[in-house]
């Protein structure tokens, strides 16, 4: 197990630390509820220094993300980021990740702390363009400041306007004392905030400005198992629970990702997939009756026939209730549809609902 930078600074704060793609990582300090509804109405911090960073650089870069990614970067300018993922040649994702355009022909792929190696390989294994790669992963931190105050807390630290930073855009700028730093509002709350990429050696010097700063606001650190339930609530996907190598983006909805005005990888048969129709579909589900569905639970219809897995679950802390995401079969995923989910052993009341969960007031 590897420790990011600040791992002595999240024990000290009493965080409960848990093995988590191959890191020791901060899962919870307070309580998921508490940490959770921080973000929501406050403003809370991750560090999720764990995630991977490659960076791009040559006249041939946007042809190689062309190649490997599924979403059409051309469309990118300097300043903006895109959602994107990387299809596998057998119809699935090797991973979903988020290119970022720095500057005329340098691009920065920030991916998942599971799949750095993997992903290393499997983009380095289609440059045939002569692209120069870096792998940046051991030596950037990450940061995401995350909360419907966050740009108050952070004003006073940047003489970068945030509140003008739109979705998917960033600025490289001054942040808290440091002169580099990507500001970037690519969050996965749903609360708004940004993140801040720096070098693991100006870290510290970050997390220290940080809660000085948001002190006056109530800032607090958050674990890892509050960002899963925060973006359950926004049914943003996870890379393991609802998509991975044998999931392909068309069952997934993640066709708005997926570009077919451009040629990358198994592009034919995800074309195909799209024109024809997929025999299931990835879903959101309420709970109508008490219970908490987790990952892996089996969802059957109303005779107890298995018609698909729940891939990601929990009680809802926004909302009261249980909800998840997961792989039902086609003719089960229109809106409103019943469903079950089985908890031990009990067919749990539950319907397709549409994402997100939670809406904002």
């Amino acid at each position: 197990m590897k420790n990011i930078t600040l791992h002595s600074v999240h024990e000290k704060l009493g965080a409960k630390m848990v093995p988590f793609a191959g890191y020791n990582m901060p899962v919870q300090y307070e309580g998921v509820t508490i940490e959770h509804e921080t973000v929501r109405n406050g403003v809370g911090v991750f560090d999720v220094s764990h995630m991977g960073e490659f960076l791009l650089t040559g006249d041939h870069a946007l042809a190689l993300i062309q190649k490997v990614t599924s979403n059409d970067a051309s469309t990118l300018e300097i300043g903006k980021a895109q959602y994107s993922c990387l299809p596998n040649n057998e119809g699935g994702i090797v991973d979903d990740l988020i290119v970022y355009r720095i500057k005329e022909n340098q691009y920065l792929l920030v991916v998942n702390a599971s799949n750095i190696e993997k992903d290393w390989n499997w983009i380095s294994s289609h440059n045939e363009f002569g692209v120069e790669m870096k792998n940046l992963s051991d030596d950037y931190s990450l940061l995401a400041i995350q909360g419907p105050k966050a740009i108050e807390a952070m004003q006073s630290l940047t003489t970068v306007d945030l509140a003008g930073i739109k979705y998917y855009h960033f600025v490289v700028g001054p942040f808290a004392g440091i002169e580099h730093v990507i500001i970037s509002a690519t969050g996965y709350t749903g609360s708004g905030g940004f993140e801040i990429y720096c070098k693991n050696t100006e870290v510290e010097q970050l997390w220290n400005k940080v809660f000085e700063a948001g002190a006056p606001f109530g800032i607090k650190p958050i674990g890892l198992a509050a960002r899963d339930t925060l973006r359950l609530e926004m049914g943003f996907c996870l890379y393991g629970n609802d998509i991975n190598d044998i999931t392909s983006p068309i069952e997934a909805g993640l066709g708005w990702i997926t570009k077919f005005s451009k040629d990358f990888i198994n592009a034919e048969n995800l074309k195909k997939q799209k024109e024809e129709g997929v025999s299931r579909k990835l879903v959101g589900f309420e709970l109508t009756e008490r219970g908490i569905p987790r990952h892996d639970y089996e969802i059957v219809d109303e005779n107890g026939n298995a018609i698909g897995i729940v891939t990601s679950g929990t009680m809802a802390p926004s909302l009261g209730k249980g909800i998840g995401m997961g792989y039902v079969k086609t003719e089960f995923a229109a809106i409103d549809t019943p469903i079950y989910i089985k908890i031990r052993n009990n067919n749990v009341a539950a319907k397709v609902v549409k994402m997100p969960f939670y809406k904002k007031a």
